[in-house]
């Protein structure tokens, strides 16, 4: 009888799951054949996210030469590296150009056809176009997995959940403001995938505001820009009469730093240096768990401030009063912050060649502006030197933290579920938009299109419109009868519209104090509220604990995204080859080592 293994979710990650499977298959699996099925509305590969029905205006915000979904040498795992080409090498781009979506839709496309290629002739993959509801079925014995529109369920052997990011119901918030807007005849659009909101009730001239200033406002800036008809000439911007007035502020204040516009000539960090697998160990040895601020921060400091100082003072020693092997043996034997900051300000002359991460965090804390017209001025000067710092080698120290933060976030996906804010700085600094949309920025906002609202925004709602003011300029504030929240939803389990997760969540899935699924970080295994691994059912992506940077990888990175699919898919192989072949299993445990 063939075994029946169900993938849902066929986007990016379940594409580099399949390719996994194909890469360990011929030494792991020793089955009569596997049906492999895949669950999902969307074609194979690009999924929802990166499907072809979607605008050509729409980037990625990463370098075509800086994805890859192949493996390399640097990945620490178990199976086999099965190199293949970045995106620019398969579609014959400049690697410093960034590409539309779409076309990244078709690269995942032809890896999801070279990965079903490649699996073994007694393996076969079939896609089902439809949405999985539930899993049913007793811990020990075969599962149910029940699509929408279909009388009976797939059975399967085993389940892997590979779903990307889900739309999830409001929370308190979210939901008193829809309410208003219901009351008043106002618009409200809920945090979403921006390619799928509804822009249309957005009118011509009239004002939005807009809470959320990252890479989910760049798409909705696009859209209501060059999506109405309007375009750039030079540093310009030609409006077409059709586009809305848009206030945006958030937390910050600011957009997420530019991508950086340059490549590392020289030796790279030699990371990690501070936080590694030892102190990554340590710190799970720890009873009841590492706290984040107190135990992992202090660590992952000083990690990003060695990146930083080891470029600065390799790259630059002309802006250092100290030789690198004194600096680098105080640094790392200096206990506490303020023994660092006093040994940082007499090895470093220039503040300006100094990390201070507090601030980066918080660019306009304590700043405030005259006038709304003032603040305008003060934030196009703040993104000009932006675009210049991240555009000039001089600056290479930058690049150095970049590397820093894809060491760091390599070692945190062991320690689960790190809190919200973590991965949210991580993505201010090094999943910012491609430099050309922050001019674009400018443009609008010299044209008088795009408003900046400042820091710690507030929206209110009163008086049958929603308001919106920050602490940035004082006594200003801004009326509208549209609101838009720019960013994707929370990937809390206990508010995913998703029905499989729901059901799982109320099956005895557990969850973290954030509304994570809680998986095991050595091979994705869903955990229960007793910290019980199911042994036929799997999840790895953006609503676990075990989150991995970014939607893709940069080459030669270590990609701890390929990691997690090559261990889940080797467990999964392991455990399908011992149900169908007993003889063979201890030969399969022998490789899994």
């Amino acid at each position: 009888m063939r075994q029946q293994l169900v993938i849902v979710g066929a986007g990016p990650r379940g594409t580099g799951v399949l390719e996994r499977l194909a890469a360990n298959a011929p030494a792991l699996y020793a089955g009569e054949g596997l049906d492999i099925h895949l669950v999902d509305p969307h074609p194979p590969g690009g999924g929802r996210i990166w499907r072809q029905e979607q605008s050509p205006l729409l980037w990625m915000n990463s370098h075509a030469e800086d994805v890859t979904m192949f493996t390399d040498d640097t990945v620490a795992m178990d199976g086999p590296v099965r190199p293949g080409p970045t995106l620019h090498e398969w579609a014959g781009l400049d690697g410093r150009v960034f590409p539309d979506r779409r076309l990244q839709g078709q690269y995942l496309r032809w890896v999801y056809e070279q990965a079903r290629a490649a699996l073994p002739p007694n393996v076969t993959v079939h896609h089902h176009p439809r949405r999985a509801l539930r899993i049913s079925g007793p811990r020990e014995g075969r599962q149910q997995v029940w699509l929408d529109g279909r009388p009976h369920p797939l059975p399967a052997d085993l389940v892997i959940l590979a779903l990307g990011h889900l739309d999830a119901e409001p929370d308190d918030e979210q939901a008193a403001l829809a309410a208003y807007a219901r009351r008043h005849g106002l618009v409200h659009l809920p945090p979403d995938f921006t390619a799928d909101s509804d822009l249309s009730a957005l009118r011509p001239g009239e004002p939005v505001l807009v809470r959320g200033f990252g890479l989910a406002f760049v798409d909705l800036m696009v859209l209501l820009t060059e999506g109405r008809g309007g375009r750039y000439e030079g540093e310009t911007y030609l409006p077409s009469g059709r586009e809305p007035v848009l206030y945006v502020g958030s937390r910050r204040g600011v957009p997420y730093h530019s991508k950086i516009g340059y490549d590392l000539a020289g030796d790279r960090p030699p990371l990690p240096r501070f936080f590694g697998p030892a102190e990554v160990d340590a710190l799970l040895a720890r009873p009841g768990g590492p706290d984040f601020r107190r135990d992992v921060w202090p660590l992952v400091e000083k990690e990003l401030g060695f990146a930083h100082y080891h470029r600065l003072f390799t790259a630059h020693p002309g802006r250092t009063a100290m030789a690198w092997p004194d600096f680098e043996e105080k640094y790392a034997t200096a206990d506490g912050l303020a023994e660092l900051r006093a040994l940082v300000a007499a090895a470093v002359p220039d503040p300006a060649d100094r990390l201070d991460l507090a601030a980066l965090d918080h660019p306009l804390e304590g700043v405030r502006y005259a006038s709304h017209d003032a603040f305008q001025d003060g934030l196009r000067d703040y993104i000009e030197a932006d675009l210049r710092r991240r555009h000039d080698p001089a600056h290479s120290p930058d690049l150095a933290v970049f590397l820093g933060l894809l060491s760091v976030y390599g070692q945190l996906v062991r320690l689960g579920d790190t809190g919200p804010w973590w991965h949210g700085f991580f993505s201010y600094l090094a999943s910012g938009p491609p430099g050309p949309r922050l001019r674009q920025m400018l443009a609008l906002s010299r044209a008088g299109l795009l408003r900046f609202v400042g820091a710690d925004m507030t929206v209110t709602a009163e008086d049958g419109v929603f308001r919106a003011a920050s602490p940035t300029v004082p006594g200003f504030s801004v009326t509208a009868r549209a609101l838009v929240e720019a960013r994707l939803p929370d990937p809390a389990v206990g508010r995913t519209r998703d029905g499989l997760l729901r059901a799982l969540r109320a099956d005895g899935a557990a969850e973290t104090p954030d509304g994570l699924l809680r998986t095991d970080p050595g091979d994705g295994r869903i955990l229960d509220t007793a910290g019980r691994p199911h042994p036929r059912r799997f999840a790895l992506g953006p609503y676990t604990d075990v989150r991995a940077p970014g939607a893709f990888t940069r080459p030669r990175t270590g990609g701890p995204a390929f990691r997690q699919n090559d261990a889940t898919a080797r467990a999964a192989l392991f455990f399908l080859n011992s149900q169908a072949a007993p003889d063979a299993a201890p030969q399969a445990k022998e490789l899994t080592r």
